[in-house]
């Protein structure tokens, strides 16, 4: 099994982690202190030794941080979190805060009149930093960058730092060389005046140099930092331990190898201007920059857009491996359907017969996140994980939550599905048709190039709008290439201002929730391509819209059918023609007769 059931913290251990960090920020002269999600390489996933924030809080959502002041602890949380964050921290020390709709800055003026809040350079970026300062002007609070991390000071029994192995990712899945890729974002910086290029973000080096890692769990990625020169030249800071004779020589020659403790020497080293990303390094790297009296010049990672816009190979990869992930997925759910009325099936059941099915294709890697599997209250948990103590059995009557992907070398997949076990409450059905509604849009959406995810996010909630009904999270985020399934900068979101250009894959999941009730999500992956030409188009107009890459069965037991407009139920036969006809090939006599009658059409 890739994923263990393990309670990985409790909320009755928060209390005395925080009365000790307060007592050693105290005795540091220091009135409080930020402690983030992140680690040095700022990646959404993070090791064991960097679960700074899980182990002092007990919160382990995959975003958030505490501030910790001397009369109050802030566990700042966005939407997905607020239900979660509720049954994972000690509420009597703990204060759970709603973010983005409280920022850092204002709440750290208001419960702090004056005194320094401690924070790790190698922790934030410097736009987060810059952000909070600002707030801070004119207060008798203030920000000290510290060097020795505090809750590292008073963790024990903190892991070691992760050391996992690199591996290469074979061409024929990658699609365009390392030397190629560093060529021409060397170009690119050439044209800009840039002498070099810090890269911090784990994906975005596993893509550059074509290797693949293991120091993260669910995630593929390598922890290392990398600097790229303007002759396409690359340092590469990185425990050799992690590399093996194929992987150095695949690297070649114009890779220099450095240990992870000379980066900020060869930083100071540079001429500049260094290019470096203000929303993804550490405010460790510009600072020591400027302190060695190099220019930085500010930009955005240069890998993040090309690794967003996935190359012919990556696209072919993603559409073979959706189809592997789409076969299991059927057997997962032909088994669900025959064992859930037989009664005693628990969610840790769901887990493991689904990872059980992925590894029966021989190909999976890994999980490319924990399996959500919630079933009735549980359902309202966004990112809800299953441990021996959370452990429920599905029932008559409720609705279960299956969220979950696979890392297989040619892709990464996510899919949701929401199952009825037995007959669905009225409300509960409705609901689903109103999701499934924007769902469908998103699907159908045809657009102008140059709009953003922001422009198309609406209307995947238009028809739970119109009942007062909404989700708090994202329409969709961007999925990697055999990497990370959280990856940006493109997402379907009312924030994202980067425009969908072919080739970016997103996942699409409007959702809706009833804390202490239910949860409903469905989702599928698109890719962006150029519209199919229509004969009412303009002919100078450009026009993007979506391959579906994921193919499995969506539950019409949960679906009114009389609430469907005539041009959504027929993308929704459709769409189950096509499962039924790319996935019934692949899998058992059982599952595929299961299929037929669950692709049927309503």
């Amino acid at each position: 099994m890739y994923q263990t059931f393990t309670v990985t913290a409790r909320p009755e251990q928060g209390p005395p982690r925080l009365a000790a960090l307060r007592a050693h920020l105290k005795d540091r002269g220091l009135a409080g202190m930020i402690i983030p999600r992140a680690d040095v390489h700022q990646g959404e996933y993070v090791a064991p030794h960097d679960e700074r924030l899980g182990w002092l809080t007990g919160f382990t959502g995959s975003a958030g941080f505490c501030i910790v002041l001397p009369d109050v602890a802030g566990v700042f949380i966005d939407g997905r979190y607020r239900t979660q964050v509720k049954s994972q921290v000690d509420l009597g020390v703990y204060t759970p805060v709603p973010w983005p709709d409280e920022l850092p800055g204002p709440w750290i003026a208001q419960h702090l009149p004056e005194g320094q809040v401690a924070y790790d350079p190698w922790l934030h970026t410097a736009d987060e930093i810059a952000k909070i300062e600002a707030a801070l002007k004119d207060s008798g609070a203030s920000l000290v960058a510290v060097a020795g991390n505090p809750v590292d000071a008073i963790w024990d029994d903190q892991p070691a730092p992760p050391c996992g192995k690199v591996a290469v990712q074979p061409l024929e899945f990658a699609g365009v060389s390392s030397a190629d890729k560093r060529a021409d974002l060397a170009a690119q910086m050439a044209t800009k005046g840039q002498a070099a290029c810090v890269i911090t973000l784990p994906d975005s080096i596993a893509w550059l140099m074509n290797i693949r890692g293991s120091d993260v769990a669910r995630n593929p990625v390598v922890h290392a930092f990398a600097i790229l020169h303007a002759d396409a030249t690359l340092a590469l800071f990185i425990d050799p331990a992690k590399l093996d004779d194929e992987v150095r020589a695949h690297l070649g020659e114009g890779v220099t190898l450095y240990a992870p403790a000379d980066f900020e020497a060869e930083l100071t080293a540079l001429t500049g201007p260094v290019r470096v990303d203000r929303a993804t390094a550490p405010v460790a790297v510009s600072r020591a920059l400027e302190e060695a009296g190099i220019p930085v010049s500010w930009g955005q990672d240069p890998c993040l857009l090309p690794k967003a816009r996935k190359n012919p190979a990556e696209v072919q990869g993603a559409r073979d491996a959706h189809l592997r992930d789409g076969a299991a997925m059927v057997e997962f759910l032909c088994w669900l359907d025959q064992a859930a009325p037989k009664g005693g099936l628990t969610e840790i059941d769901v887990v493991t017969s689904l990872e059980g099915y992925r590894s029966a294709t021989n190909a999976l890697k890994e999980i490319s996140f924990e399996t959500i599997a919630g079933t009735g209250p549980h359902g309202a948990i966004m990112h809800y994980r299953v441990t021996e103590d959370t452990n429920r059995t599905l029932t008559e009557g409720e609705l279960i939550v299956v969220d979950s992907g696979g890392q297989y070398i040619d892709g990464t997949t996510d899919i949701t599905r929401t199952v009825a076990i037995g007959t669905p409450p009225e409300e509960a059905s409705a609901a689903f048709t109103r999701v499934l509604q924007g769902m469908i849009a998103i699907s159908r959406a045809r657009w102008p190039k140059g709009l953003a995810g922001r422009d198309l996010d609406p209307l995947a909630r238009y028809h739970l709008w119109i009942v007062g009904q909404d989700f708090n999270h994202g329409t969709g985020h961007g999925v990697g290439s055999y990497l990370s399934v959280h990856e940006g900068p493109q997402r379907l979101s009312r924030v994202s201002e980067i425009a969908l250009e072919p080739g970016m894959i997103l996942s699409n999941e409007p959702g809706y929730y009833r804390e202490g009730a239910f949860g409903i999500r469905i989702e599928n992956l698109l890719v962006v391509e150029e519209a199919p030409a229509l004969d009412t188009a303009d002919p100078e107009r450009q026009m993007l819209s979506f391959e579906t890459l994921t193919f499995a069965p969506i539950d019409r037991r949960l679906i009114r059918a009389e609430m469907l407009a005539p041009d959504e139920r027929a993308w929704l036969n459709a769409y189950h023609a096509e499962v039924f006809a790319k996935i019934g090939p692949r899998v058992s006599e059982t599952a595929r007769n299961w299929l037929s009658d669950a692709t049927a059409p309503i």
